[in-house]
């Protein structure tokens, strides 16, 4: 048997295994938790649980809340779920449910998943004569400025937003419009949890509207937000006009429909 496994097949490596075994549990978390709490639950020493935290916060990992004293998942361990997101599974699951809503509102759709600060869209089904959108596959997008981001970061625990915007420069711009600081943020969420979906007009780019909502895994975690998108009249002081062409409580009871339909299919109802 090799070297770097054990006799009875487990690996010789405690401080990857434990590592690993750190991350797994923040995933499953609701929210950043105490490094007791870690130690306690994993039956990991606290000062190595520390030492682990250290090196994985070093390279963005995780996330230290010191006011709270509490940790939890980083910038780069978003970017892992992104990176999940593009081996197919998500994408193939959502492609024929985007098809399908973009065939019952006649406008684009658009699934994305969360990659770090941003949005990374995973599929896009854009409908006949409709305009050219810039969330081909591929584009990264801030996620506050976007209806799925939006949708996401309401999904998540307040601790993990502050995390992932502790102030000013964490906020880009594209249009000059939408939250620029962390309180503006958190404002904006707290209407699309009690609304239950997200929108955004023209703060990607001006003229186009979209709603967005969260889709959930069987932990109830943002894994991924879907959105339609449409064209909307500019007024002449550039702010966005009214929509005569759709309803938008009817578009977005559609999107919602494709999000449980999602959840559905990537096992939503799975029991824990």
């Amino acid at each position: 048997m090799p070297d770097e496994f054990a006799t009875d097949g487990r690996p010789q490596v405690p401080a990857a295994d434990q590592t690993l075994r750190i991350l797994s549990f923040l995933a499953r978390q609701r929210g950043p938790v105490p490094a007791r709490t870690m130690a306690t639950a994993l039956g990991i020493p606290r000062s190595t649980v520390y030492h682990l935290l250290a090196a994985l916060q070093e390279h963005q990992f995780v996330v230290h809340l010191p006011e709270d004293r509490r940790w939890g998942l980083g910038i780069a361990a978003f970017e892992l779920a992104g990176g999940y997101a593009r081996q197919e599974p998500l994408a193939r699951l959502g492609r024929p449910v985007l098809a399908d809503l973009v065939d019952r509102t006649h406008e684009s759709a658009h699934l994305a998943v969360m990659h770090g600060r941003d949005v990374l869209y995973i599929v896009e089904e854009r409908a006949p004569r409709r305009p050219a959108l810039v969330t081909d596959v591929g584009v990264r997008l801030p996620a506050h400025l976007t209806a799925t981001g939006r949708a996401m970061l309401a999904a998540l625990p307040r601790e993990q937003v502050r995390a992932l915007f502790p102030d000013a420069t964490a906020f880009s711009d594209r249009t000059g419009r939408g939250p620029g600081r962390p309180g503006e943020l958190q404002a904006l969420l707290r209407e699309v949890r009690a609304r239950g979906h997200a929108s955004e007009d023209g703060e990607i780019t001006l003229g186009m509207r979209s709603i967005g909502v969260v889709v959930r895994d069987h932990t109830g975690w943002p894994a991924a937000a879907i959105a339609v998108t449409w064209p909307v009249a500019e007024d002449g002081t550039g702010q966005v006009g009214a929509d005569a062409e759709h309803d938008p409580d009817a578009l977005t009871t559609l999107a919602a429909t494709a999000a449980a339909e999602l959840e559905r299919r990537i096992g939503r109802g799975r029991s824990r």
